[in-house]
C-alpha cells in the first residue's frame, strides 16, 4: 500500500464522523442473493460466489451499500441515521487486482429527499477537497432515473418497452440499440420462433385462451405445472414480449425521447432546458421535475456551485437498485470515477425492512483519490 493511500484511509473515518456518520464494520462474507437480485449485470459478473455449510449462497463483499443496509435492519436502529465505512471490497478482474479499498456514507431515513441528495453530493465533494484533491480538475456528472422514468411514462409507451428502456439507463450502447429497435421494429427477431397460434393469441392479448393453450402444451410435453412459472405467468410475459416486438415508435415520439436524452448542460441551466422541452413537446414531468428543482436548491444551500456540475439526462449508473438522483465525480487519466452514488429508496424494504426507507449514499475509491492527491495519474 502506498504511503498516500495509507494516510488517506486513516483520515477518512474522522472526516465521516465530522459529517455526522457512524462508522460501521460489516463481514466480508455476505449473502449473495441480494446482490444477484438487485446489483445489475455489470456487477453480478464480477462477484466471487461461494456456498456456506448449509448450502446458502454467499459471496465476498463486492460493495458496502447492501451489507450496511442489512446491518441496519438487523440492529433495528432508529431513523434517520448516517452510516460510514472504510474497508476492502472484492470484484473479479481479468487483468488487474481483485481487491480494492472503498469508503463512503449511506444516509438512511431522511424524509427530506432533496436535502439528503444535496448533502450527499456536497459531502462527497467536501471529502475530496479535504483529501487534497483540487476540485477544479474533476468533473461531476448528475443524472436522475426518476425523471427519465417519468418522461417515458408521459410518452405512452407499452409497459414492456418502458421496463426495457429503464433497464438500459446508464448503458449508452444498450440504450442506443433499444432506440434503434423502437425506430425500426428491429426486435421482431425475438418472436420469430413463436408458433402462429400463440402469436395471434398474444397479439390479441387474450390471456385466458393463451394460458389454456400453454397449459395444454406443457401437459402434452410432460412438463410439471407446479414448478417455475405458471402458464398464466408465461402467457403474461409472452403478451408483453409480442407487444414490445410489434411496437414501432412514432417519429414524433421518438424525436421527443431523443431530445430529452440529448440534454447535456451545466446543472444551473438544466431546469430551463427541461422546462423548454416540456413546453415544446407538451410533456408534463410533474412531481419528478419539482423534486429535481428542489434538489438543485438544496445543493445551492449546501454551498455547491451548480455551474460547476453537469446534468446529463442520459446519465445513469450500472446498478439496478437506483431510483432517483445518481452522480459520479471523475478526473482525467483515471480509469473509473473517484466517487459514485445515488438514491435507492426501494432497496432497504426489499432487503427486509418493515417500512419503505428513503436512502441515498456515495462510495469513494481511495486508490484513485490517492493517485490524484499525490500528483500521480493512475
Amino acid at each position: 500500500m502506498s504511503t498516500a493511500l495509507a494516510a488517506l484511509e486513516r483520515s477518512l473515518p474522522t472526516q465521516f464522523v465530522q459529517r455526522g456518520a457512524v462508522m460501521m464494520d460489516v463481514p466480508i462474507l455476505q449473502p449473495s442473493d441480494p446482490y444477484l437480485d438487485t446489483a445489475g449485470e455489470a456487477l453480478r459478473r464480477r462477484i466471487f460466489l461461494t456456498k456456506g455449510e448449509d448450502g446458502r449462497g454467499l459471496c465476498l463483499r463486492p460493495d458496502f451499500t447492501i451489507p450496511v443496509c442489512l446491518a441496519h435492519i438487523a440492529q433495528g436502529a432508529g431513523l434517520p441515521r448516517r452510516y460510514a465505512y472504510c474497508g476492502t471490497i472484492f470484484r473479479q478482474s481479468g487483468d488487474g487486482p481483485s481487491e480494492y479499498p472503498q469508503a463512503g456514507i449511506e444516509d438512511l431515513g431522511d424524509a427530506d429527499r432533496a436535502a439528503a441528495d444535496g448533502r450527499t453530493i456536497a459531502d462527497a465533494l467536501g471529502v475530496l477537497a479535504d483529501c487534497g484533491i483540487d476540485l477544479t480538475i474533476v468533473e461531476t456528472t448528475v443524472g436522475d432515473q426518476a425523471l427519465f422514468e417519468q418522461f417515458l411514462s408521459s410518452l405512452g409507451l407499452p409497459s414492456g418497452w418502458q421496463r426495457r428502456l429503464i433497464r438500459t439507463f446508464g448503458h449508452d450502447t444498450l440504450l442506443r440499440q433499444a432506440l434503434e429497435s423502437l425506430a425500426t421494429g428491429g426486435s421482431r427477431a425475438s418472436i420469430d420462433s413463436l408458433s402462429p397460434e400463440l402469436y395471434e393469441l398474444a397479439l390479441a392479448r387474450d390471456l385466458a385462451k393463451l394460458s389454456d393453450n400453454i397449459r395444454d402444451r406443457m401437459e402434452e410435453g410432460g412438463l410439471p405445472l407446479h414448478r417455475g412459472r405458471t402458464p398464466a405467468e408465461i402467457a403474461g410475459r409472452l403478451i408483453e414480449k409480442v407487444a414490445v416486438a410489434e411496437t414501432r415508435l412514432d417519429r414524433t415520439v421518438l424525436e421527443r425521447l431523443r431530445a430529452f436524452l440529448s440534454i447535456d448542460c451545466p446543472l444551473d441551466r438544466s431546469v430551463d432546458a427541461l422546462e423548454m422541452l416540456c413546453r415544446e413537446s407538451g410533456t408534463d414531468l410533474g412531481h419528478s421535475l419539482g423534486a429535481f428543482k428542489a434538489r438543485g436548491e438544496a445543493l445551492a444551500r449546501a454551498g455547491v456551485d451548480l455551474a460547476g456540475l453537469r446534468y446529463r439526462a442520459a446519465f445513469g449508473r450500472a446498478l439496478d437498485y437506483y431510483t432517483g438522483m445518481v452522480f459520479e465525480v471523475s478526473a482525467k487519466g483515471q480509469d473509473g470515477p473517484l466517487v459514485g452514488g445515488g438514491r435507492y429508496d426501494r432497496l432497504v424494504s426489499y432487503l427486509g425492512a418493515r417500512e419503505t426507507i428513503p436512502a441515498v449514499g456515495f462510495a469513494l475509491w481511495p486508490g484513485r483519490m490517492a493517485s490524484i492527491a499525490s500528483g500521480v495519474r493512475a
